[in-house]
């Protein structure tokens, strides 16, 4: 950068571009054409595939969720694609950094609503903490560190200074560091409770034995455990690659961005679609839903099949 006190703007002459890019540019490549539109393609196959799986199957908060993920995706790498024709322009570096930075955590929530679910089916016993207070605590820590990111995102990409720009930066940092605990966090408590249903048979539901036999539902297992990793991974590296700054190696290695944040993020969305809830749990699904929901919906329905999904 020419001038570590002021964010990079558009230089009136350059001699070289690629000089333009190392002094003036908020990365110091141009992102591939090729690439992010791939990314997009993918994503808006899972958008339509979400939003007809939300409207016929109806499980509301896990779908708004992922809804709401893959559409900032597609918004994010609809930037990258802005940066490949002028890496200068403010709102492509904008649309960019602060989509692709949070939008991760919404497919954390949609993760955590399905833990809750996931226990009732095998019983509250095995774990230390209710279905509830498991879904309460995590959608909690998901919306701090969501708004951390989208409030250090606002501020690293519009910042006129370098000192103001580190303040942002050191906010997204502190988001995403917090989405790595979380989740952290959220991985022990499911291998917690796995391990009591290694250790303690006698508290697993028997009601739900047959069921739990289907490969849709192992499935669905799975899907959150795949996930769970790439939320991770992709987390992990972006707090390295913010930590390093905007000029850093990892924040202009396009290959490394590719395969730790996009691919990542693709294989996360799309396991959760493939084996979404409302196909692999059906009705089962709303048995994991907060007990004021289910108490009234039994006082209006009489039956537990014909909840009203959430």
């Amino acid at each position: 950068m020419a001038d570590n006190s002021t964010i990079p703007i558009r230089p009136a002459n350059c001699a070289e571009y690629y000089e333009c890019l190392v002094a003036w540019g908020y990365v110091n490549y141009l992102p591939s054409i090729a690439a992010n539109v791939v990314f997009v393609v993918l994503f808006a196959i899972g958008l339509i595939a979400q939003a007809v799986l939300c409207f016929r199957l109806r499980t509301w908060g896990f779908s708004i969720a992922m809804l709401l993920g893959i559409t900032l995706e597609i918004i994010g790498y609809g930037g990258r694609i802005g940066m490949h024709y002028d890496v200068f322009i403010d709102t492509w570096f904008i649309m960019y950094l602060c989509c692709l930075t949070i939008a991760p955590a919404l497919f954390s929530a949609a993760v955590y609503l399905s833990l809750s679910r996931i226990l009732a089916i095998y019983g509250e016993k095995l774990s230390f903490l209710s279905g509830r207070t498991i879904t309460i605590t995590f959608i909690s820590c998901d919306i701090v560190s969501l708004v951390l990111q989208a409030v250090g995102g606002a501020i690293a990409s519009t910042a006129m200074t370098a000192e103001t720009r580190d303040v942002g930066v050191n906010i997204m940092i502190a988001g995403l560091s917090s989405q790595v605990a979380a989740t952290t966090g959220f991985s022990l408590i499911c291998l917690h409770i796995i391990w009591n249903i290694r250790k303690y048979p006698e508290r697993v539901n028997v009601e739900s034995s047959e069921f739990r036999k289907r490969w849709p539902f192992r499935g669905f297992l799975w899907a959150i455990a795949t996930a769970v990793v790439t939320i991770l991974i992709r987390c992990s590296f972006r707090v390295a690659e913010l930590s390093e700054g905007f000029k850093g190696h990892l924040a202009n290695d396009e290959v490394l961005f590719i395969v730790f944040d996009g691919v990542m993020m693709v294989i996360c969305a799309y396991v959760l679609t493939v084996a979404h809830p409302g196909l692999t749990l059906g009705s089962r699904w709303n048995i994991g839903a907060f007990h004021w929901r289910r108490n009234r919906a039994v006082k209006q329905e009489g039956n537990p099949a014909e909840w009203g999904r959430k």
